[in-house]
């Protein structure tokens, strides 16, 4: 029997549905880490507390509100969430990128603008419209080597290209946490889950170090975990799935990997095509620079030898002697004598 369409309002829409026939498409399209903290209301309230320094014990009181497909890019692998007057966004990342401060200014906007839909409120009325306060947080487990801990500002795109800010009325700070396993053991020890999902991964990565391919890796690893009882839990009766949302997840890091290098490369020769047509243009510039240079040197210096060659010529006509001229000029004999004749044919040649 085929299901009939149904209709759902902009609100209904606007989060994700938690319908029957649709969980199971849910758990293959969703990233490991956002399918674990989602579906964990207890794990995600210990990563909370763990990254809180707090010690809340009702689950009950979380409330998921992440957006699928937000503003122009996929954030699926977000988890946002609201607790005890907090909408917390919590992103699980294998690079660091500079933009996410506006990536999550971007996110923010948008749970917003479904909050204050849900509340019905009137952001053009009189009272105060009151908002949950935003922590935005980046959990990194990528191969590039950084710091426990670090935070990255929306202010720092507020600069010109010599690196001055400017003044800005408007700040959002991302905390970003190395969570690759062996780093912020503390964090780990609070939350234990995400120290078994950093140390899940950690076997992935090892196993793909010694030669075995993804697929290949993957499984050890999660026979690995099973064994020594790492997300047992969840590894034991969805095995099909979380090995496909991996191997969906390693694919796309891959396919990344080959767009950055192509764009790269493409990238690199655009830069050298654009570097040759410079360079011809700046050659031809210079050329002539140095082409209108040589000829005043050289219109100057046949001026001065014409001129000379006028003045020895109306000397030796006057009757002045080719060693007085000599000595007067500081030319030798011969020169005084070859000025004169050679004023005396191009005279000559005028004449014809």
């Amino acid at each position: 029997m085929k299901r009939k369409m149904r209709y759902y309002t902009r609100k209904q829409r606007l989060f994700r549905l938690q319908l029957p026939w649709f969980s199971s498409n849910r758990k293959i399209k969703d990233r490991l880490f956002c399918y674990i903290f989602e579906q964990d209301r207890k794990a995600l309230l210990q990563l909370y507390n763990a990254l809180n320094n707090t010690d809340y014990q009702d689950e009950q009181a979380l409330q998921i509100v992440t957006l699928d497909n937000v503003v122009y890019m996929s954030m699926n692998n977000d988890v946002a969430f609201l607790l005890i007057g907090t909408l917390n966004l919590y992103e699980h990342q294998s690079t660091i990128c500079p933009n996410m401060p506006l990536r999550f200014l971007l996110y923010l906007a948008a749970e917003y603008e479904v909050l204050v839909s849900k509340m019905g409120a009137n952001i053009y009325g009189h009272e105060l419209v009151k908002l949950p306060a935003p922590e935005c947080v980046v959990l990194y487990n990528g191969d590039e080597e950084i710091a426990e801990e670090q935070y990255l500002r929306l202010t720092d795109a507020f600069s010109d290209e010599e690196g001055r800010k400017h003044h800005s009325c408007l700040e959002l700070t991302v905390r970003v946490l190395n969570i690759n396993y062996g780093h912020n053991r503390q964090l780990m020890e609070r939350c234990g889950r995400l120290g078994e999902y950093a140390h899940f991964v950690a076997k992935i990565k090892e196993f793909q170090k010694a030669g075995q391919y993804t697929d290949e890796a993957v499984d050890n690893a999660m026979v690995y975990c099973m064994e020594h009882g790492i997300m047992e839990d969840i590894l034991t009766p969805f095995w099909a799935e979380v090995k496909k949302m991996l191997l969906t997840e390693y694919n796309e890091r891959k396919y990344m990997r080959m767009f950055r290098k192509a764009a790269r490369e493409e990238g690199l020769q655009e830069g050298r095509q654009e570097g040759l047509e410079q360079g011809r243009q700046e050659g031809l510039e210079q050329g002539h620079r140095e082409g209108l240079e040589q000829g005043h040197r050289e219109g100057l210096e046949q001026g001065i030898r014409e001129g000379q060659c006028l003045l020895i010529k109306a000397m030796l006509q006057n009757g002045v002697s080719v060693e007085k001229i000599s000595e007067q000029t500081g030319l030798s004999r011969k020169e005084v004598i070859k000025a004169g004749k050679d004023v005396s044919k191009r005279s000559s040649r005028h004449k014809k």
